[in-house]
């Protein structure tokens, strides 16, 4: 029989676990979240024009669509703290051989192979709901997205002061180490101080992809919310992988105002996540929560083009990220509700798999649109992309409401 450790023993213990597993996670996106405002003049210095830079974006998340699903089903077979342990080592050793590539074509391949040694986030999500009663997961998991939260606070905020553009290439290389330097102290953190929480017998079958991705259509709520997760991602990623070259057409911002940016608008998506998402999904529900935030996102998006001053940017780009605080954590909480135990890092990881596939298409769309629409357009067809989420997930909520009255 399976036993998941997030029982009654760990039920004490899984503040400590979460205490220790958000830390990490915040070391670690403080140095993933250097990238963020460096990225498009990172590929600027290698001679890259608007539709290659967004490949920069493009290439990481194809490696994260074949590494999410296949981490997230090894994590349920062996455990999640060697899968985390390896994964944000090897993001480490992504950050520094991408600080050293001498052109545009070997900075995507590095960005490639980075992507796909990297794909944690499913394990991640799976240890969390591995500790947590499901009435708490939503709550749990928007604590989650504060520490994302406030490691992209740090992380543009130290790539900003770091990177130093007039330098060319080599202008880049000391965010680049530090992000390095980052991830390899918080895969130390992992294996110093967290513990494992998945116990199965490695004998135990565990499903295939493609069973996987079977019993996720057959599930009324599972595949809206998967559709959701597409839809969301390819809006956002179109958005956001141009949003740099949309600020330096619009206000001829670099990557330090553009980190002050980021900072001040992560600082917004932490605070909703760490303090409001649970609180609203115990009133609401997830389905609806998951709703409004998508419209608000879609609404942002899409009015983005609309303003005049760096100061009306920020109050949408802010609702964008107040949105995206209410969308991640009760998708997640969705998922876990509606799937066994057994196969939830698979199925997390299935979700992973196509938000990275979604970050794939996002950008290449995005500087596709850029380049032939106009700076305005990635912003209004990502508020276009996001706005038939809105109703799939009403969908799955009564979806999950007709389940529940079938039980």
């Amino acid at each position: 029989m399976t036993t998941v450790a997030g029982q009654a023993p760990e039920l004490r213990s899984g503040r400590r676990a979460m205490a220790v597993l958000l830390l990490v996670v915040f070391i670690n996106l403080v140095g993933f979240g250097i990238l963020i405002p460096v990225l498009p003049f990172y590929a600027q210095s290698l001679n890259a024009p608007p539709w290659q830079i967004t490949w920069i974006f493009t290439a990481f998340s194809i490696g994260n669509f074949f590494a999410e699903p296949f981490w997230g089903r090894l994590s349920d077979r062996i455990g999640r703290r060697p899968i985390l342990i390896g994964t944000i080592f090897c993001s480490g050793l992504g950050f520094v051989a991408l600080a050293f590539a001498p052109n545009f074509w070997t900075a995507l391949l590095f960005r490639f192979l980075g992507g796909l040694a990297t794909g944690n986030l499913s394990t991640i999500q799976g240890y969390i709901a591995d500790v947590t009663p499901a009435e708490q997961r939503a709550g749990r998991m928007g604590m989650l997205g504060a520490a994302f939260g406030l490691g992209f606070v740090a992380g543009p905020v130290l790539g900003g002061i770091l990177a130093t553009p007039y330098l060319g290439s080599a202008g880049f290389r000391l965010p680049l180490l530090v992000a390095g330097g980052l991830s390899f102290a918080a895969a130390m953190g992992v294996l110093a101080f967290v513990k494992e929480t998945c116990h199965r017998a490695h004998s135990e079958p565990q499903p295939t992809t493609r069973a996987t991705l079977i019993d996720a259509a057959r599930n009324p709520v599972i595949v809206r919310t998967l559709a959701v997760t597409f839809l969301f991602t390819t809006a956002f990623a179109a958005a956001e992988s141009t949003f740099g070259l949309w600020t330096q057409h619009r206000y001829g911002w670099g990557p330090w105002k553009l980190s002050l940016c980021f900072a001040a608008v992560a600082i917004t998506a932490a605070v909703g996540q760490g303090f409001l998402t649970g609180r609203l999904t115990r009133r609401y529900g997830e389905a609806a929560v998951l709703a409004g935030g998508l419209a608000m996102v879609a609404a942002t998006l899409a009015l983005q083009p609309l303003t005049q001053t760096s100061h009306q940017t920020f109050v949408l780009l802010a609702g964008t990220a107040f949105g995206q605080a209410l969308i991640l954590p009760n998708i997640i909480a969705l998922i876990s509700r509606t799937t066994s135990p057994r196969t939830q890092g698979a199925v997390f990881g299935l979700n992973q798999g196509l938000s990275a596939l979604a970050r794939a298409a996002g950008p290449v769309l995005g500087g596709a649109m850029f380049s032939i629409v106009g700076p305005d357009a990635p912003l209004i067809t990502g508020g276009i992309l996001a706005a038939p989420a809105v109703i799939l997930a009403l969908q799955a909520e009564q979806a999950a409401r007709n389940s529940r009255r079938k039980i």
